[in-house]
């Protein structure tokens, strides 16, 4: 009983100061001058710049891919077109 209690009370200190350690980093992220907080704050920046990027570069494809879709209607009236010319052109000789 006595080692179980000893083990116990080990481990309740233990849990303690991994507790205080815990807290002692949530508040180095709090505060904005520590360099794991200053680390943290510029990766959350790039993600967000990322982020938006990212966002961009969507909306740029999308819009590729519109006029990509434009384009090929065109070039099927054309070759259309000038098989009809070709055709004309065949008959007119």
């Amino acid at each position: 009983v006595t080692a179980l209690q000893d083990e116990k009370n080990s481990l309740m200190s233990e849990n303690e100061i991994m507790n205080d350690r815990l807290d002692q980093l949530d508040d180095s992220l709090d505060d904005p001058n520590t360099v794991v907080a200053k680390k943290y704050f510029h990766a959350q920046l790039q993600l967000e710049q990322l982020q938006e990027e990212n966002f961009r570069l969507e909306a740029a494809k999308d819009d590729y891919r519109v006029h990509c879709e434009d384009l090929e209607k065109q070039l099927i009236e054309l070759q259309h077109r000038n098989n009809e010319l070709t055709s004309l052109a065949e008959e007119s000789r």
